[in-house]
């Protein structure tokens, strides 16, 4: 049996999003260690507060400040915290209705062991030393024994207030591919492109997947691509990337590899941006460890004939 492929990847990018006055209340209460709620029209506080009441739809508006200390109405350990959640020691998911909150908010509670939460416990909100605005200035909940929270009547109106927020959001998975994609990945470490022939269809897809995208049937035959192929079309990138070395502007590529019926895509280098042009051949400069081609560089060949890549695009 063939050795089975496997290795971590990673999905990351930041969520940038801008906040109505109610979430931006909210949040700049936070940082002010005050925690607003939005009373809905039977006299009910949403806490976190939203725009609007999910009974009626009824547009809110009326903050309302509620207490720091609450009850926890349910809640579930995590013996093995991961990275980047709020404690680094084991504790409690929790969700905890706050003294004058008609509804609970999702934090973690700061505990011992599963032995010292319960459900009816009474608990309060832990301020993060730094606050910034944001979710996590509340650093998590910790057990209390004190009387039951009063809030102030707060309308929400503060200084500076936080007018937008960026959500980091990561994806950790380990990728296994079947038979196609391992051959063409262990084909690639030789420095070669290989995709495979629909028996029906009789084209010729890289990446392979395994089966025709066009008829639906598997397929098994394995056949050798490229190494020259065709620019088909093209986009001028002027955003530098994070943790990319790459100099702005460049230009990434749709390729259409010699023999193969599907585009795959690449960078192209050695070429001023302004000169990639539709039609263009290129080869293949293939990294130090030969796992993929770093970028793809002019031939020196004609232009390819437009009639020749045109199913292509």
């Amino acid at each position: 049996m063939p050795d089975v492929l496997s290795a971590p990847l990673v999905v990351e990018f930041p969520f940038t999003r801008s906040l109505g006055p109610v979430q931006s209340a909210f949040l700049t209460g936070l940082r002010e260690r005050t925690v607003l709620g939005v009373r809905t029209a039977d006299g009910r506080v949403l806490v976190p507060p939203v725009e609007y009441d999910p009974v009626t739809a009824e547009e809110l508006r009326e903050l309302t400040e509620v207490a720091a200390t609450g009850t926890v109405t349910t809640w579930a350990w995590n013996p093995a915290p991961r990275r980047d959640q709020p404690l680094a020691t084991p504790f409690a998911w929790v969700l905890v209705k706050l003294d004058g909150a008609g509804t609970a908010l999702l934090h973690v509670l700061d505990a011992p062991g599963p032995g010292a939460v319960h459900t009816g416990m009474r608990v309060r909100i832990r301020w993060s030393p730094e606050r910034t605005g944001a979710i996590t200035d509340i650093a998590c909940f910790e057990p209390y024994e004190g009387e039951v929270g009063q809030p102030s009547p707060h309308n929400g109106e503060f200084a500076d207030p936080v007018t937008g927020v960026v959500t980091p959001a990561r994806l950790d998975y380990t990728y296994t591919p079947g038979r196609a994609q391992s051959a063409y990945l262990k084909a690639l470490s030789e420095q070669r492109t290989v995709g495979e022939r629909c028996p029906s269809c009789r084209k010729v897809y890289v990446p392979p997947r395994g089966a025709c995208p066009t008829c639906g049937v598997a397929t098994a035959e394995q056949v050798e691509v490229g190494p020259r192929g065709t620019v088909t079309t093209y986009c001028i990138v002027n955003i530098k990337a994070k943790n990319l070395d790459i100099e702005v502007p460049y230009v990434y590529a749709h390729i259409a590899l010699d023999g193969a019926d599907l585009a795959l895509h690449g960078r192209i280098g050695g070429i001023p941006y302004d000169q990639v042009r539709m039609g263009l051949r290129v080869e293949p400069v293939w990294t130090g460890e030969g796992r993929h081609p770093d970028h793809y560089r002019p031939t020196g060949e004609p232009d390819a004939d437009y009639d020749v890549y045109k199913e292509l695009l």
